[in-house]
């Protein structure tokens, strides 16, 4: 994480200017345009991608694209995927459509401009992307049209939100809603202004669970990101937290959200203030959020970004009711193994004694909190879980939390055949040794952690 101030965002250099109202930043949970991924672990064989193409902290005429297995530890997957042939790109959302593409739509002009188109990009591969054309928002005397992102509603249709500013005032946006009215994204519907929100809001998203459409949005006078509710995408949205009522912060913008595969949401917001983009994780549907974290490697150089979520093929394939040993990847000669109930990392060796080899092997079987991810038990039938952080094995006691504890989703390590296992109720926390030690602990980004968390399974000992 750099300690530079970042370039300021649009929003913050009009800080002395008018206070800016709502703009709307919506995802939608349609999995055909989404992709195809659940609220579970992915099954074997199978990985999550998370991915994500921001504008850069110091380049907003070029994004990159970033992918990740757990939303926590975003790798680069290209740099300058895709630079517009005229203007700027900012803002950008993505969706993956029906058709097999990918969309990119975003604001094609730097803040100080007039802005009255907003542009849209496809890709079959997130990597390589092609311009497709600059649309002019029809509303009269548009000033500026910022921040378009895509909306798929659970009835299929694909919308855009878009917040609009007239020449009469440049610097008071509102949310309208467009409605694509053809399935290659190249018509859309008259404009139609949100409502509920308001003025003076900015960044709004929108998910939609059941009936309800929850909206986060930035009050532009206090700086806190803001949640209503309405049963309409196009509101009204009733406005019922305010202030820092999710422990965030002030001076936050860009809130996006998407479930990750333990069942949980994760916002990620911008701290656009002191150069930190955030993440922030709920469990009961938006009421009470973790303490904000900073998200690896791509904090002070991504800016505004969505998240698609896919489950995609060759992610570990590891067989379950079977017996394994577990091999450090940087320590070739170290093996799990259990120790007074504590999982360490010694030697294993053939000249090791029976008492050890034994001690080094593990059942794998399905997890107990999810069946697609693993849990481990040892030869006296105790489960390996996290407790205080630190890795041991402990009689199951039939609870939901040891379930979660012991539950362990499989990521992709990083030499061939090897695993990172990570926490299924501590997402981006993973089994990882430290002094020979096991414990679970945070993904920092960096190689050094990728390698000491991988581990390979290997023929068991015992």
């Amino acid at each position: 994480m750099t300690t530079r101030r970042p370039t300021p965002s649009r929003r913050s250099l009009l800080r002395a200017m008018a206070a800016l109202p709502a703009s709307a930043l919506v995802l939608g949970e349609m999995p055909g345009l989404l992709g195809t991924a659940l609220a579970a672990a992915p099954p074997s064989g199978s990985a999550t991608r998370y991915t994500i193409v921001p504008f850069l902290d110091s380049n907003d005429g070029t994004v990159n694209v970033y992918q990740s297995d757990d939303a926590t530890d975003f790798r680069l997957a290209k740099s300058a995927a895709y630079t517009p042939p005229a203007n700027r790109i900012r803002d950008a959302s993505v969706i993956k459509h029906t058709n097999g593409y990918y969309y990119l739509t975003y604001t094609t002009h730097t803040w100080q401009d007039p802005s009255t188109t907003i542009g849209f990009a496809r890709s079959t591969d997130r990597l390589t992307w092609s311009f497709l054309y600059d649309y002019t928002v029809p509303i009269a005397n548009l000033s500026r049209a910022w921040a378009p992102e895509f909306f798929v509603d659970s009835d299929g249709s694909v919308n855009v939100i878009v917040s609009c500013s007239t020449t009469d005032d440049e610097w008071i946006f509102t949310p309208y809603l467009l409605r694509a009215t053809n399935s290659g994204l190249t018509a859309w519907s008259s404009p139609v202004a949100l409502s509920g929100i308001g003025k003076n809001h900015i960044d709004t998203f929108v998910v939609k669970l059941g009936s309800t459409y929850h909206a986060f949005t930035k009050n532009e006078t206090t700086k806190y990101i803001e949640y209503a509710t309405a049963t309409s995408l196009a509101g009204p949205y009733t406005i019922s937290r305010t202030g820092d009522w999710a422990g965030w912060g002030s001076y936050r913008e860009g809130p996006a959200l998407v479930q990750l595969d333990n069942g949980g949401w994760r916002i990620f917001f911008d701290g656009y203030g002191d150069g930190t983009y955030y993440y922030s994780d709920s469990y009961d549907t938006f009421t009470t959020w973790g303490a904000p974290k900073g998200l690896p490697a791509v904090s002070g150089t991504a800016r505004h970004f969505t998240v698609v979520k896919e489950t995609v093929t060759g992610g570990v394939s590891l067989p379950r009711n079977v017996t394994r040993s577990f091999r450090s990847v940087n320590y070739t000669t170290r093996h799990w193994q259990t120790q007074s109930s504590l999982l360490n990392l010694p030697v294993v060796t053939a000249s090791s004694t029976a008492a050890e080899k034994q001690a080094s092997t593990f059942t794998v079987v399905a997890g107990l909190a999810d069946a697609n991810g693993y849990s481990f038990r040892d030869a006296s039938g105790n489960y390996l879980r996290h407790y205080s952080y630190r890795a041991r094995f402990d009689p199951n006691d039939g609870t939901s939390t040891f379930a979660k504890d012991a539950t362990f989703i499989a990521r992709t390590g990083t030499t061939s055949g090897s695993a990172r296992f990570e926490s299924y109720n501590y997402p981006g926390y993973y089994l990882r040794h430290y002094n020979y030690q096991l414990r679970v602990e945070q993904c920092d980004g960096t190689e050094l952690f990728r390698t000491d968390s991988s581990f390979l399974p290997v023929t068991a000992w015992a």
